[in-house]
């Protein structure tokens, strides 16, 4: 049978490698399992969410428009503008709901990939270490993938510097992920001033995620994308689209629910894209939906727990470990290799063996680019449980790594 040609270039997902690299491993059972790998929030669900999808069963008898209801529109554009103090973008024209930002990262490129334009394949620029969708997406829309390593001296910022000419003429799309996954770094005003300059040079769209924005630990929120567009004299976001969801902020992955904004003649493409794949939300979600873009309650409650969390793990992990307090987002990104030596695949396999604790290995977060592996010898430990949990989890940590000094 034929396939689709570049399905054979897509990479077993980082979970998938887990479970192979833990596969001949049995664990220490006298100690309860915990898992700090996988970033799926774990704080309850508020209960008028839960309350709104019960309300709006009737929705079930309807099919869903892809341009999503007025009133999800106008409470995302209204969100938008009171996070970022922005002005309200057009509800009708710079709006599009999604189910979930991870699906509208993969679908972007298909939309604005254009492999006619030249006879070398087009790229699609990624940082490294990134979030996996972005190779996906890159690979099946005809393009390939570049990787831009992050640099630990500038906050784990992407290099463009080190970028030739010859890739920034063939680049289409960028992907940056702000607060990033794993490193939990946020663009400064620079960096965003920097991309802009790059976006109307050589023409590419910048497809912001920015799905962790509202977990944070400073005072200031993150700048968004959006909002650096205006600070910086682009109110129409040109070549720009941001993309966010309810997941983590609400604690809500499962109702997967989510909405791209920014550059009108992109939002245009994207819903006749969208049209056809087959993607609106179904109306009990998207009523859901609305109530969960208009209340701050929750929002600000779910940050203070992690805010907790971190407040009390970080230092505790910082005995042993060379990690510092993100920005924002909930993971956090240790470095392992000054333990003798170890490497992040080794360092999970013991502690998963040993102590019953999960963590990802920094590498299968990455790629080998420009010679290196920017996640090797680091790994990802996501704080997504409640706060005993982690905790218990950072004191099996400590004493498994005092063992290996």
């Amino acid at each position: 049978m034929a396939f689709h040609p570049h399905l054979a270039k897509l990479q077993p997902y980082p979970f998938e490698k887990l479970k192979r690299l833990f596969a001949e491993i049995e664990p220490n059972r006298s100690l309860r399992a915990i898992s700090l790998g996988i970033g799926e929030p774990k704080h309850p669900t508020p209960e008028f969410i839960k309350q709104a999808l019960i309300a709006n069963l009737d929705g079930l008898a309807s099919y869903p428009a892809t341009a999503g209801s007025d009133a999800l529109r106008s409470s995302i554009s209204h969100w938008l503008a009171r996070r970022y103090n922005i002005p309200a973008p057009d509800a009708a024209t710079q709006i599009l709901p999604v189910n979930g930002s991870r699906e509208a990262l993969f679908a972007i490129a298909q939309t604005v990939i254009n492999t006619e334009k030249s006879v070398l394949p087009p790229l699609v620029l990624c940082p490294n270490p990134f979030y996996q969708i972005y190779e996906g997406a890159a690979y099946l829309s005809g393009a390939e993938p570049y990787f831009a390593n992050s640099d630990p001296l500038r906050n784990f910022a992407p290099d463009y510097k080190s970028i030739p000419e010859d890739i920034w003429k063939r680049v289409q799309l960028l992907f940056i992920c702000s607060p990033g996954n794993p490193t939990g770094s946020v663009l400064s005003l620079e960096d965003w001033r920097e991309l802009f300059e790059l976006s109307d040079r050589y023409g590419f769209v910048i497809a912001a995620d920015e799905c962790y924005s509202e977990i944070y630990f400073k005072s200031e929120a993150p700048l968004g994308s959006l909002q650096a567009a205006q600070m910086l004299g682009r109110p129409t976001y040109s070549r720009l689209i941001t993309l966010s969801s309810l997941s983590k902020r609400s604690n809500v992955p499962g109702m997967r629910s989510g909405f791209v904004a920014g550059d009108a003649e992109i939002i245009k493409n994207f819903l006749l894209y969208r049209t056809y794949h087959g993607s609106a939300m179904s109306p009990v979600i998207q009523a859901a939906s609305v109530l969960a873009w208009n209340d701050e309650v929750h929002v600000e409650e779910n940050r203070a727990k992690y805010i907790q969390k971190f407040s009390q793990i970080t230092p505790l992990l910082q005995e042993v470990l060379e990690v510092d307090l993100p920005d924002a987002a909930f993971y956090l990104w240790a470095k392992v290799d000054h333990l003798n030596g170890i490497s992040d695949t080794e360092f999970a396999k013991q502690l998963y063996e040993k102590y019953h604790v999960t963590v990802l290995p920094g590498s299968y977060l990455a790629r080998e680019a420009h010679g290196i592996n920017p996640g090797q010898n680091r790994i990802r430990m996501a704080l997504v449980a409640e706060v005993d949990e982690c905790l218990e989890a950072a004191i099996r940590i400590v004493q498994f790594c005092k063992e290996l000094s």
